[in-house]
């Protein structure tokens, strides 16, 4: 299988017989150009891991592809033709088998509600995670492992990759390494009342 990572949460699974591209996201850069898609899927409504505005010159550059999404994604397409999926599903995508696993997004913070999260198994061999670590059924041969993210720790994803024993790792999501903001948002938006953040780029000096 022919595999194009485009940064963060998306990569292009060429099977031989389908093309599927999986969570075209805001932190991903370049997929708008992929032509000779047989389907799009979105593992949860993160805009990392759907830019809904991006993907409409994807599929109207892709109109023979399905766009197959989770629950919790399904909401924010309105007037965009879209299949919904939840785990125990199986699809045939132009030839390629990908089964549904997984159901919710890992836990960021108990005061964030969990959403759905869709993890996408083509192939039987190949496992596009989404934002968890879901279980599996068998072992797989190429697990694409999750490396930054704020519901993740380094040791998690240790565990989870000893767990599975790929015969390759694949790491994704690692976007968010340059984009510290989205961390500041968090500790913001949970801060106790009465905690500021204050952020310092290097060389900067301030008096606190």
């Amino acid at each position: 299988m022919q595999i194009t990572h485009f940064g963060h949460s998306c990569v292009l699974l060429d099977t031989g017989a389908a093309r599927l591209l999986v969570d075209p996201g805001s932190f991903s850069s370049d997929f708008e150009s992929i032509t000779g898609l047989d389907a799009v899927l979105v593992t949860h409504q993160h805009p990392d891991h759907l830019d809904v505005e991006r993907l409409r010159p994807l599929l109207r550059a892709n109109p023979d592809a399905r766009l197959v999404v989770d629950p919790g994604t399904a909401g924010g397409l309105s007037g965009v033709d879209h299949e919904v999926t939840a785990p125990g599903e199986v699809l045939e995508l132009a030839g390629a088998r990908v089964e549904v696993l997984g159901g919710e997004h890992a836990v960021i913070h108990p005061d964030i509600p969990v959403i759905p999260n869709n993890a996408y198994l083509v192939d039987g061999t190949h496992l596009h995670p989404g934002d968890a670590f879901p279980a599996l059924p068998a072992p797989v041969d190429v697990l694409f492992l999750p490396t930054a993210a704020p519901w993740l720790k380094a040791s998690e994803c240790v565990d989870y990759l000893r767990s599975i024993a790929p015969r390759t790792a694949v790491p994704i999501h690692q976007g968010l390494l340059a984009r510290p903001q989205v961390f500041y948002g968090l500790f913001t938006s949970l801060a106790p009342e009465g905690t500021a953040l204050t952020v310092l780029d290097e060389g900067a000096t301030t008096a606190l």
